[in-house]
């Protein structure tokens, strides 16, 4: 088990892991429907989506601080947060029987949250440059008059 948490600072392991718990609750949404022990709405899977890729976006940008390679990081994560879409959007589209298109406002929201994925990986590396741009600087006590 500890091995598995020591990879979860590589992407493709984050989605994976997201795409399990996002799946595991659309079918359990799914599930209490057809055996009548609770209705749950029509876009659940697609609102149970939208959420797991926004844990996404804000679970791999704050794991980024710790990657060694920004550049090599960014590149993973692009591909590895496109791969999620495609899962937890197929996903919701089965389980709901709606697609992106009809299921209301969602289609904006995994928009919003892909741009809002891009700013934060993007923040946090540029706080990790400025940090370390700051801790290299040296503090020089102002001259006094």
């Amino acid at each position: 088990m500890t091995n598995f948490f020591d990879k979860m600072d590589r992407p493709p392991i984050q989605a994976i892991a997201t795409f399990g718990v996002a799946f595991s609750l659309m079918a359990l949404g799914w599930l209490s429907t057809v055996s009548g022990i609770m209705e749950v709405d029509r876009l659940y899977a697609w609102s149970i989506g939208a959420a797991f890729m926004l844990f996404f976006a804000l679970m791999n940008s704050l794991l980024s601080l710790k990657a060694p390679s920004f550049v090599k990081y960014w590149g993973i994560s692009i591909y590895s947060y496109i791969g999620l879409g495609l899962g937890t959007s197929l996903l919701a589209w089965g389980f709901s029987g709606i697609p992106l298109k009809e299921a209301e406002s969602y289609r904006w929201i995994y928009i919003v949250v892909t741009v809002g994925f891009i700013v934060f990986l993007t923040l946090v590396n540029l706080m990790k440059v400025i940090v370390k741009f700051a801790e290299k600087e040296e503090w020089n006590q102002p001259r006094k008059r």
